[in-house]
């Protein structure tokens, strides 16, 4: 079904190459190093020197690694880190720390940033070699096909959507994202955390398969957030019936007590007891139809705002994007409501 967009030529242990390196250091003695370690051995190398360059490279062109200088005046590495991941378009890109600190306490709070891994100074080629390709193949892997739903990732999602841009016809990019996740994630446990994964997963895949076309594409960024392209004429059917499903299936996988009090009941750094709400999807929906979308880029910028819109309002809810304003729009299995903004 979503075989027009599948990735290719990343299979196990083999790299496309050359595969593209950012490396972010304000010691330029030690920037041309890796620059020409890294080179001798295949890759494309950018530099930056400091953390905002380093962001706005990023975003510009987003490298297939970065490898990330922790002290660094201004914007450190981990503030770099921390801006990667909260963009969900750059929230996959593998990042290695480099720092002369090495004390556990400093490498954990660069993991708790979102690096993959860490690299004391000083340090020897080879283990920057290794490294290097250990977190290329590793991110190969979890982009062609995510292991706990099967779905593509981020690699088939980004051709899927500039193949459409290409073409010029008028399509919808929907954006689906888990509201209380990390709550619910604490309190029931990963196992069934999963579950909700899997579950969101099966709803999409089956909407889509239902009421889609031949050519939509399903695909999972990691973690509980999704994408669907469709076409324009389709997109609120399948958000109205995606909205549906998960609120109808996502009941199965709370305690009943949970159910009848409608909120959650969890501890929080006080020692209280906080409320929070139940499980919820947010949609959001991006089209070019009252305006071109030029890049992928775009969409995402866009996504990312109605999804942080979508996410402040009460239940599951569609964010539906129009060019020169955009609205909510709040479904639940019984009613719809539309309110402008």
């Amino acid at each position: 079904m979503f075989s027009d967009v599948l990735p290719g030529g990343c299979a196990a242990g083999v790299l496309e190459g050359p595969k593209r390196i950012l490396v972010v250091d304000d010691e330029v003695h030690l920037r041309e190093i890796l620059k020409y370690h890294l080179e001798n051995a295949g890759y494309r190398v950018t530099l930056a020197e400091g953390g905002q360059e380093a962001l706005d490279k990023v975003r510009r062109d987003p490298p297939d690694l970065v490898l990330l200088d922790l002290m660094m005046p201004l914007v450190d590495g981990n503030e770099v880190c921390r801006q990667l991941r909260a963009d969900f378009w750059t929230s996959h890109i593998p990042v290695i720390m480099i720092t002369a600190k090495c004390e556990l306490e400093d490498r954990l709070e660069g993991l708790g940033d979102g690096a993959n891994d860490y690299i004391t100074k000083p340090f020897a080629t080879a283990e920057i070699l290794a490294r290097v390709r250990n977190a290329l193949e590793w991110s190969c892997s979890q982009r062609q096909a995510n292991p706990l739903t099967g779905l593509p990732g981020n690699l088939a999602i980004a051709r899927g959507i500039e193949s459409r841009l290409r073409c010029g016809g008028v399509f919808a990019f929907v954006y689906a994202d888990l509201d209380s996740f990390k709550a619910f994630n604490d309190h029931y446990g990963y196992s069934r955390g999963d579950s909700a994964i899997t579950l969101t997963a099966r709803v999409l895949t089956s909407v889509v398969k239902e009421f889609g076309n031949s050519e939509d594409f399903v695909g999972h960024i990691g973690g509980d957030d999704f994408v669907v392209l469709t076409t324009v004429d389709l997109v609120d059917k399948l958000t109205t019936e995606i909205v549906r499903r998960f609120d109808a299936e996502v009941r199965s996988l709370f305690a009943p007590a949970d159910l009848d009090r409608g909120y959650l009941e969890v501890g929080n750094r006080q020692g209280g007891v906080a409320r929070v709400p139940l499980l919820a999807i947010t949609l959001a929906v991006v089209t070019d139809e009252n305006g071109p979308v030029e890049h992928v880029a775009q969409v995402s910028d866009i996504a990312s705002e109605l999804k942080c819109f979508g996410k402040r309002q009460e239940g599951s809810v569609v964010v539906r994007e129009r060019r020169g304003g955009w609205s909510p729009e709040i479904a639940t299995p019984v009613e719809e409501a539309v309110h402008q903004t």
